[in-house]
Parts: structure tokens; C-alpha cells; sequence
């Protein structure tokens, strides 16, 4: 066994035993006290800002604030976990008394990586770490190699998706304790599963967060983002805090990845931008296993993704591809409102692009904007892409938040989902996705007052560009229902559909680790190309050193002809097909480099 533990430069640090430090940047307080177990003890000013406090005797599980000169007590912005709400006392915890059990685990390769999206609260009855960490044999039988979890960072009230984290050290106090969530880290690593975060770094939530009252230089004086006040990465204490906290994930935590959320809010005017700093310094500290870093970003990027020689990710592994979702959406289902209007023309068109070169706009204009988007992708490995077909934000921004196969019927999602199992892009399924899941993931959220009523109100308008609902009600975001609505229905794996789905599954799973997985373990460059395009057919082939991979796909009301793939059929779905009738596809491996 082991522990493991991170130096913050912030919050309480266990020095030795029972002796803490704490430590604070508040440069809008002229003086401050720790508030610990109950006694008032005064900070010393340290310079630039910093208060600190050298404490002994102090056990773990100890409850502090820090008080300002007006007498107001708040968390420790640091706060490794709260007692429970976030406006509440926090905990002084000793990272070094979880002894992990799986000291062996030594990771998985990025090429292996299904990835499974995860949201806590409702992954499970329960919303609890203890409760998901259940399932993980279940994830694992399954063929899941990767678990990735939205984000924990302790947030207002005890629902929500995560992303108005305002405590971005601390799990989420209504999921369980740090030791809780190390266990289901633990636990996944026994059953052979990674364990990514989704990480905020670009905003700070609506509740909860004091750090404008203990320092206003944190933020930047003339720049917002869409959900607050911007970020001043490029003064010191803030950058460290912002530094800091993606590296105490990994090594605290044991995590095998981050996913880094919204980064072109993220905006970073130093030598060096916070980001490339990040990845640099994860890179350099943990060398004796894979971490694996992906971004969200609409603007279709590539400057974060490089490739070293032997194919490794000196930076960022891959990026979340939304194109590939949206254009596979419009294919799917027709819609052509919001941003889905960038995908409206020939969607089978983007579609195929998508699969053979990255991104779908390389620069193109886009129709919704008339603004050029993206880069130039088609010299990116296929695992530099995260690929999906919905994920939390894409149903859960819909009024109603119906899954795709609700929208576009079971035939037709279970020929996107065989696609996207067995292209070489990296598959990311949303939880429920294996068995057929019919439950809403909706906009939930637990605010008191004006807040809640602000949120309210903000959701019934916002939901008219994503969702092409107009004039249909909007659950209540702070309704308990809402929140219960959204938690998965299993008593569906054991249904009669829900066991076709998991069959489904683990046989496409199976057959990516056999056959895929090979293709983009072996060295040397890989080329995506359009075999063919027509209403409702896509045939795309990639080439690489070791063989031939090609999928055939029709979604049509009417028979396609078969283009001629070269080599065996690898899958085809209706099972034995030879033909693209409707809702059908067809894989094809040719072994070697055949031209």
C-alpha cells in the first residue's frame, strides 16, 4: 500500500504530524483570523497578499474558516473538502491516511480508451461515489476502459451538473468524501478501468465563491466569459491556483487523465499560456504512467494536440470533436436550428469528413456565423478525436432532454452507434448509451432565491437556440424532480431491449480492442479518405501500415449500392447483410498496407 498527497500553495498543508499550515491570498482584507475547531487564531501578513498561520495539535477532520475584518466567515477557497455546503466550514484533511491498494496499476494506452461519461448524481439511485463504484465490474464486463466523471469541485446546493464548481479542490461533499471518491479511483484500476476528471478552469459558479471579496485581482477587470467574470491567469497567486489544481487532481487522486472544459475562455496573454504551461509541467512529474489530457473547444484547434515522432502527445492527447456530433445529429434527425445550421447542407457530406479528416470546417465558412472556423486536421492521428453521438451537454441543452434515440428511432442510432465503436477516432459514450437509454438528461440545479429564479429564467430563454422546442415549457431547473428525471432507469439492462443493446455492445467493444485497436497501435502515419457520399450513405476508408479499415453506412429510406471496400467483413449490421439497405453498415479490415 501507499498514500499519496499534493503541496498546494494555497489552503491547510499538513507540514508533519498534526501540524498545518494555512494560507491565504487575500489582498482586499487588511487582516484576517482562522477560525479552527471552534478558537480564532490571527493570520500573519506575509507580503504580496498572503496571510498565513503555522498551527499544531491539529487532527484531521478539523473544521475551519477564515474570517474577515467585517466579520464574515468563508471557506478556504483551497478547501480539500467541506463539511457539507459549500458556504459552510471546511475540513482539514491529511491526504497520506488513504493507502491505495492497487500500487501496481501502471495505466492504459490512449488507443485502448472507450470512454464512459459519468455524472454522479444520477449515475446511480444513490448519487454517491460508494454507488458508482458498485458498478464499475459491470463497466468492465462490459468493455468500457475508461471512465470519464463531470466535474466534482464543490458547487451550490447539492444538485447540479458540476460545471458552476466554485471549491475547485474539493469533491462534492453530496457524492461522498475524498477518500470515497480515491476508493472508486482505486476500485476502477482493480477492474483494468482509467479514470479521468472534467476540469473547470475558465469560471468560477454563481454560489459560493468569495474569492472577488478576498481578492478582486483575481479576476481580470475587463473581460467576461459567458458564466462570469474572467480569470487574471497572469498574476501569480491566481495562476498558481489555477496550475496547481490540475496536477493535485492526477497525483492526489491517482487519475489517469483531465478533460479541460470550454479552453477558449481561457484566455492567457503570458510568454507561456496557462495551458501549454499545465500540460508541460504534468508531462515532466509523472513520467511512470500514461495521463491522458483532452480539451472542449469550438474552434477547431490543433496547436495543442501535437505529435512527437513516435506518435506520443507532448502536449494534449486529443480534443472533444463536437463536429462529429453535430454533423451526425442533422444526418440523424434533420434538425437545422442554433449551430446546427453549420450542418444542414449535405450532412452526409461533413459526416464522412468528419471520419477521414478530423473536423468538418478546416477553415470553411460557417453558415450560422459567416465567420471562417477550424484548422486544417487531416494531418492528426484519428485518436487525436474524441468522438460521440451525444454527450451530457448535447441532451441535456435541449428543452426536454430526449436522447438520440428517441429522436432518430433505434435503427438508425444503432448504426451510428456500430460507427462510432469502430472507426479509429476515440468513442466516448454517455452513460446509458449501452443499453438503450430512454430517461431525459436534463439542466438541473439546487439555488435559493433570486438565484434560483434568475436561473429560471435564464434556462427558458436560453434553450430556444439549442433545442428547436420553441414554445414548449422548460423543466425547472431547481425542481427535485428535474434532478430525479434524469438519474438512469435500471431496471432497463434487464429488459428485453436493454439486454439487445449490451449484447450489441460488448460485441462491438470486443471487436474495437481485436481488430481497431491494433490498427492505431502500429507506427507510421494513417490517411482517412471519402469513398463515397449520397443522401443517407457514407463510405469512408483509412489506411494504415498494418491494414485497411473501411465502413459503409446508410440511413436512408432507400437500398444503397455497395461501394467496394477491400477485405472481410469485420461487422455488419443487419447481422449477415451484404447489402446497405436502410439502417444497415458494413466494416471491412483488409490486412497490410494494400493499396
Amino acid at each position: 500500500m501507499e498514500s499519496r498527497s499534493f503541496s498546494k500553495s494555497w489552503g491547510a498543508e499538513y507540514l508533519a504530524a498534526g501540524t498545518v499550515r494555512f494560507r491565504l491570498w487575500a489582498t482586499g482584507q487588511a487582516r484576517v483570523t482562522l477560525r479552527l475547531a471552534g478558537e480564532d487564531h490571527a493570520m500573519t501578513p506575509s507580503g504580496d497578499g498572503w496571510f498565513e498561520l503555522l498551527v499544531t495539535g491539529v487532527s484531521p477532520g478539523a473544521e475551519y474558516q477564515f474570517v474577515l475584518a467585517d466579520g464574515t466567515a468563508v471557506p478556504d477557497p483551497a478547501s480539500r473538502a467541506q463539511k457539507a455546503a459549500v458556504n459552510g466550514p471546511s475540513l482539514v484533511i491529511d491526504p497520506g491516511r488513504y493507502q491505495w491498494r492497487n500500487t501496481d496499476w501502471s495505466g492504459r494506452r490512449w488507443e485502448q480508451s472507450v470512454v464512459y461519461e459519468m455524472h454522479i448524481g444520477t449515475f446511480t439511485p444513490e448519487g454517491t461515489f460508494q454507488a458508482a463504484m458498485a458498478k464499475l465490474p459491470y463497466l468492465a464486463e462490459l468493455g468500457i476502459t475508461m471512465v470519464e466523471i463531470l466535474p466534482l469541485s464543490q458547487f451550490g446546493g447539492n444538485r447540479g451538473w458540476g460545471y458552476d464548481g466554485v471549491l475547485l479542490y474539493a469533491p462534492h461533499s453530496a457524492y461522498g468524501t475524498p477518500d470515497d471518491f480515491k476508493a472508486l479511483v482505486d476500485t476502477a484500476h482493480g477492474h483494468g478501468i482509467s479514470v479521468v476528471l472534467d476540469i473547470v478552469l475558465n469560471h468560477f459558479g454563481p454560489e459560493g465563491n468569495y474569492l472577488p471579496l478576498l481578492a478582486p485581482d483575481f479576476f481580470h477587470k475587463d473581460r467576461m466569459t459567458p458564466w462570469g467574470a474572467g480569470i487574471a491567469y497572469d498574476v501569480d497567486a491566481a495562476r498558481r491556483y489555477m496550475l496547481e489544481a490540475p496536477l493535485y487532481w492526477l497525483e492526489e487522486y491517482n487519475l489517469d487523465g483531465l478533460r479541460f472544459d470550454a479552453i477558449d475562455q481561457i484566455v492567457d496573454d503570458a510568454d507561456q499560456h496557462l495551458l501549454v504551461a499545465i500540460a508541460e509541467r504534468i508531462r515532466a512529474r509523472i513520467t511512470e504512467r500514461p495521463i491522458h489530457l483532452t480539451t472542449e473547444d469550438s474552434r477547431n484547434i490543433i496547436f495543442l494536440h501535437p505529435r512527437a515522432e513516435d506518435g506520443s502527445a507532448p502536449l494534449f492527447t486529443g480534443e472533444w470533436n463536437d463536429d462529429f456530433h453535430n454533423a451526425v445529429h442533422v444526418f440523424a434527425t434533420g434538425e437545422s436550428h442554433g449551430y446546427y445550421q453549420d450542418f444542414a447542407e449535405q450532412p452526409e457530406r461533413l459526416v464522412a469528413r468528419v471520419l477521414a479528416e478530423g473536423f468538418a470546417y478546416q477553415g470553411d465558412i460557417s453558415p450560422q456565423t459567416g465567420k471562417p472556423r477550424g484548422v486544417k486536421s487531416t494531418g492528426q492521428p484519428p485518436v487525436a478525436f474524441v468522438d460521440f453521438i451525444q454527450n451530457h451537454d448535447q441532451i441535456g441543452n435541449r428543452a426536454q432532454g430526449e436522447r438520440l434515440i428517441q429522436l432518430a428511432g433505434a435503427d438508425c442510432t444503432r448504426v451510428l452507434f456500430a460507427t462510432l465503436l469502430l472507426s479509429p477516432h476515440i468513442p466516448l459514450l454517455f452513460m446509458g448509451e449501452e443499453y438503450g437509454e430512454t430517461q431525459p438528461f436534463l439542466f438541473f440545479t439546487d439555488f435559493q432565491g433570486d438565484l434560483a429564479n434568475a436561473v429560471r429564467e435564464g434556462r427558458a430563454r436560453e434553450f430556444e437556440g439549442h433545442a428547436g422546442h420553441e414554445g414548449e415549457s422548460v423543466p425547472d431547473p431547481n425542481a427535485p424532480s428535474t434532478f430525479e428525471r434524469s438519474k438512469l432507469d435500471w431496471k432497463k439492462p434487464d429488459s428485453t431491449l436493454g439486454r439487445q443493446w449490451l449484447a450489441l455492445t460488448r460485441e462491438l467493444l470486443a471487436l474495437r480492442q481485436k481488430y481497431v485497436v491494433p490498427l492505431l497501435a502500429s507506427p507510421g502515419s494513417s490517411a482517412g479518405q471519402i469513398v463515397k457520399t449520397a443522401p443517407g450513405l457514407v463510405a469512408v476508408r483509412w489506411t494504415f501500415p498494418a491494414g485497411i479499415l473501411s465502413l459503409s453506412l446508410n440511413i436512408g429510406e432507400q437500398d444503397q449500392p455497395l461501394t467496394d471496400q477491400p477485405g472481410e467483413t469485420l461487422f455488419a449490421w443487419p447481422e449477415g447483410t451484404e447489402r446497405l439497405v436502410p439502417n444497415s453498415v458494413i466494416v471491412r479490415l483488409a490486412p497490410g498496407a494494400a493499396k
